[in-house]
């Protein structure tokens, strides 16, 4: 399994890298879309369905959204320059300026809260199960259920469960609205 995780892993990034050299955007989407959905292979091989479900609806969407976008933006949205020339005379695109220092401060705001939360993991390889004793050695006998997983999902976790049921409806709902009002048009 190690050997297919690596392969896809390789074309993962090798989807990435065409990413961000990607001559038009309609490709980059495919490319992200191939990076996000090669994840979703990965989550299923280590056996994390649930997952998968989520990456699943979080890649839809967004994909769906993301080829909106361009599809309905323009080639001049495409061509802002950090100096703008009219008329002989220069002067600096404030708005180019601002998008890109706003997303390098929100890049090390991120980078910074990831560091202190990694931080804060066990050492790769601790094996924990703090929250897992108390399923394990009650699980069966509270539940009434032969299997544990299922036990724990449906008893010890049954809002948790309603909640990710209600996510996944709500996002059919909203990829069928959306290809919906597409077709209309």
């Amino acid at each position: 399994m190690e050997i297919i995780l690596s392969i896809l892993l390789i074309f993962m990034i090798i989807g990435a890298i065409y990413a961000l050299f990607a001559k038009d955007l309609l490709s980059a989407l495919i490319s992200c879309g191939i990076v996000g959905y090669g994840l979703v292979i990965c989550f299923l091989l280590l056996r994390a369905p649930d997952l998968a479900i989520v990456q699943v609806v979080v890649e839809t969407i967004t994909l769906i959204i993301m080829v909106a976008v361009v599809l309905d933006s323009t080639r001049e949205d495409l061509k802002e320059r950090i100096m703008i020339r009219e008329k002989e005379s220069s002067y600096i695109n404030t708005k180019y300026v601002f998008n890109v220092l706003t997303v390098l401060v929100l890049a090390l705001f991120f980078l910074f809260f990831f560091n202190q939360a990694i931080d804060k993991l066990e050492p790769f390889g601790t094996h924990t199960t703090r929250m897992a004793e108390a399923y394990i050695e009650n699980g069966a006998r509270v539940t009434g259920s032969a299997n544990l997983v299922t036990g724990v999902v449906f008893d010890f976790r049954g809002y948790d469960t309603l909640g990710e049921a209600t996510i996944l409806f709500t996002a059919v709902v909203g990829i069928l609205a959306i290809l919906r009002l597409r077709g209309k048009t």
